[in-house]
């Protein structure tokens, strides 16, 4: 059987990623949250259990079940299990999400969000599900108060995209409201 994973940031974007087979997916009992570490001095993406709360994403199938290239992807994470918390379409049982674990994340430091990879996470949700969608990652998303450094002159995420005045705008926008 093929396993999946759930993405809920970058990986929504698929200009970030090559996995063919892919899909809309909700997860329960979960949101998202920035969250710092020793590793580095920005924050990571990461999911805590939340009851009553549900995010939205893409799974895709790994294929041949070769974790390598994304466990690589997604240094400073766990994979977990979160197979029957997906609703979803797909001819899928065996889904993994990744997870900073929770003896790793740190309460203090200087650390910040790039708005280049920000803006990778919010043209994934645009394009998968409209507006609203990108509007939904902000509303399901907790951290809010970790300072934004502004890297678009110069990304520093190294699958940043090109987006347009009005995906710009968009992010922009969304952030106003959170920060």
């Amino acid at each position: 059987m093929t396993p999946w994973f759930f993405g809920y940031g970058s990986l929504v974007n698929r200009a970030t990623q090559s996995y063919p087979q892919t899909q809309a997916a909700r997860l329960n009992g979960w949101r998202r949250v920035w969250v710092r570490t020793e590793v580095r001095d920005v924050v990571f993406l990461s999911i805590h259990p939340s009851p009553g709360h549900s995010i939205d994403g893409l799974i895709a199938a790994v294929p041949n079940a070769d974790w390598a290239a994304l466990d690589l992807r997604e240094t400073g994470y766990a994979r977990r299990d979160v197979s029957g918390q997906i609703t979803h379409n797909a001819p899928a049982s065996d889904i993994a999400a990744y997870q900073v674990p929770v003896q790793d994340q740190r309460v203090g430091g200087a650390h910040h969000i790039l708005l280049s990879y920000l803006d990778v996470v919010v043209q994934g949700f645009a394009n998968e599900f409209g507006p609203a969608g990108a509007e939904a990652f902000f509303a399901t998303t907790d951290g809010w108060d970790t300072p934004v450094l502004d890297d678009r002159a110069q990304p520093l995420y190294p699958r940043a995209q090109t987006l347009n005045p009005q995906e710009r705008a968009l992010t922009d926008r969304l952030l106003a409201q959170v920060q």
